[in-house]
This record gives C-alpha cells, sequence and structure tokens, in this order.
C-alpha cells in the first residue's frame, strides 16, 4: 500500500486534537464561505458645483481628471446686463450727489439768512429735510450697487470640496442658468460600493474583513458601512481598501465577501489517496487502520497546512492516520 506521510512535528503542531503519533482527532471547524462580487469604485462625496449667477459662461479652467482644491475657480459666469446695471447705479448717485450739493448750498445760505431773522425757523428745517433726504437717497443708491456689484462677482464657479473632476456637462460659451451644474467633483476618499442579493444581509456586518484583485495582486480590506435600505432584492455596502485607485471612478473590480460561517471536516491534503476515481482517507479502526472514501470539497490553508474540506465519509471524532504504522 502506498505510504502518505505527513511529517510528525507538522500534525502535532498544527493540528488540534492529536490522540497519537501519526494520528489526529477529526474535529470540525468553522470555516468562512467567501463569494465574489463586483464593486465599483465611488467618491464617498460627489457634489456638483453650480453656478450662482445665470450667464455666458466665458471660461472654463477644468476637464474630466482634473484634481482641484476647495475653493479654486473653475469658471468664470458673465452676465452683461450687470454692467449696464452699475452704470446705471453710477449715474443715479452722480445725479443725487448734485443734488446734494445745491442742497448743501442752499443750506449754508439758509443759515446766514436765518441768523439775521431773514427767514424762519420752518423754512429752514425744510432745507435741511431736504439735505438729508438726498444723502439716505445717495446711500441707499450705493448699497444696491453693492448688492449688484457682488452678483456679478458671484459669476466665479468655485470647486466646492477638495478632490477629482468626474464630470463636467457643459461648454465654454454656453448660457447656463442660476443653480445650474457646471462641473462635479468628488472626493472625501474613494470606496467600494458592493451590491449582494438581501439573503447575504445577515451575513455582513461592518468591519468584516475583505480582499479585492487588484493591479498590483490581491489587496485586503472591510466592511465600512451596511446600508438598512434594501433596493430591488439587493444589500449594499461600503468597502474601505487602503490605496485604492481612484484614477477611474466607477470602474468595477471584483470582490470578495465573507458571507457565510459553518462548520467543515477538515483533513491534511496529503492523507488522501485516489485511486480509480475515487478519494481515501485512512482511520484507526478495531484491527488497525482501514481506509474509507471520501468526497473531497474545497481546499482551504491553515497555520501554513493545505487542508481539504470533506463533504462525505468523515462526520468528526475520527481518528485520521497520519504516519505508517
Amino acid at each position: 500500500m502506498k505510504s502518505f506521510v505527513l511529517p510528525l512535528a507538522l500534525a502535532t503542531l498544527a493540528l488540534p486534537g492529536v490522540a497519537l503519533a501519526g494520528t489526529f482527532t477529526v474535529t470540525p471547524t468553522e470555516v468562512v464561505d467567501w463569494k465574489t462580487v463586483y464593486g465599483q469604485i465611488e467618491a464617498r462625496d460627489s457634489i456638483p458645483a453650480r453656478a450662482r449667477l445665470g450667464g455666458t459662461l466665458t471660461e472654463l479652467s477644468v476637464t474630466e481628471g482634473d484634481l482641484v482644491q476647495a475653493g479654486q475657480p473653475l469658471g468664470k459666469i458673465v452676465d452683461e446686463k450687470i454692467s449696464f446695471q452699475l452704470s446705471a447705479y453710477d449715474a443715479q448717485i452722480a445725479a443725487l450727489e448734485s443734488q446734494l450739493a445745491n442742497a448743501q448750498t442752499d443750506l449754508t445760505r439758509a443759515e446766514s439768512l436765518k441768523a439775521r431773522g431773514v427767514m424762519t425757523a420752518q423754512a429752514y428745517d425744510a432745507l435741511q429735510t431736504q439735505v438729508n433726504v438726498y444723502t439716505s437717497q445717495i446711500e441707499a443708491q450705493k448699497a444696491s450697487r453693492a448688492v449688484t456689484e457682488q452678483q456679478g462677482a458671484e459669476g466665479e464657479v468655485l470647486a466646492p470640496i477638495t478632490g477629482r473632476v468626474l464630470e463636467v456637462p457643459v461648454a465654454k460659451g454656453a448660457y447656463v442658468l442660476a443653480g445650474e451644474s457646471v462641473a462635479t467633483v468628488g472626493g472625501g476618499g474613494f470606496f467600494l460600493r458592493v451590491s449582494v442579493p438581501e439573503r447575504f444581509a445577515p451575513s455582513l456586518s461592518a468591519g468584516d474583513p475583505i480582499t479585492m484583485e487588484g493591479a498590483k495582486g490581491v489587496v485586503e480590506g472591510k466592511i465600512a458601512k451596511v446600508y438598512p435600505l434594501i433596493e430591488s432584492g439587493r444589500v449594499n455596502a461600503d468597502v474601505e481598501v487602503p490605496d485604492l485607485n481612484s484614477n477611474f471612478v466607477g470602474e468595477r473590480v471584483l470582490v470578495k465577501l465573507p458571507l457565510a460561517r459553518r462548520a467543515a471536516v477538515l483533513v491534511p491534503a496529503s492523507v488522501m489517496v485516489t485511486r480509480s476515481g475515487l478519494d481515501f482517507v485512512r482511520i484507526t479502526g478495531a484491527e488497525g487502520p482501514v481506509e474509507r472514501a471520501v468526497v473531497p470539497g474545497t481546499h482551504r490553508t491553515l497555520d501554513g497546512v493545505d487542508m481539504v474540506e470533506i463533504i462525505s465519509g468523515l462526520t468528526g471524532g475520527e481518528e485520521v492516520v497520519t504516519d505508517e504504522q
């Protein structure tokens, strides 16, 4: 009979339940079943940079993929009516200032007349009131001009957050309305958004580890958030992955999620022998080692040992022979 040998030291140190040299007791072990799903790279914050003023987009300094800082100018909108309104306010202020100058001259002349008793106090008060009215009207026009001037300054479109420009739906020279999006900026970090069937929802929890197949190989991460709203029979979760490539937001990558935990019977792959398409392991019997046919499952690595799951043939409690007696 062909011998399948697992070193005694490895069997003793790596495998629990060793009964004697060359054997170990099969004990059900908790294993995690992983499911491979697609995850999509998303920005944590996706905020549109909106126009605060309606007008013509005369400048546009960014395009998709550019990195921007919060408050950085992205474009400029010009409303030609604002310059005409400012000119109208300037003309009104100039006219009122001329009227104020005349009223102040009349008031100065009235002061001398009042001092000589030629002018009544009522007439003098009327001139004083007229000076105050012109002064107030000038202040009101200046305040209105400042409001219009501020509206013109709001034609500058600023980046709402630090991040990457994801979308620029308008072009230079286009007419945009107040509140219309000029660019969409994604920032605040990037993560993976995964969607799995709702039957796996109880198995997902924040902090669970995940693995992702990236350009640099297998990368480990963890589930950051599980959303309580189930849509179309699927539950969404956010996965944090260190150094996630954010060059292509919306890119789909493969993610392995831990979706089930169960007890499984595992034996070292080295104790199995295959003959005529059947797999066997040797277990201790009343009259010595005997072979038992088993149905193997997937391979798993535990403490550096290649283990294979036994789907049928072993139930736990058996002593598997790992060394020639």
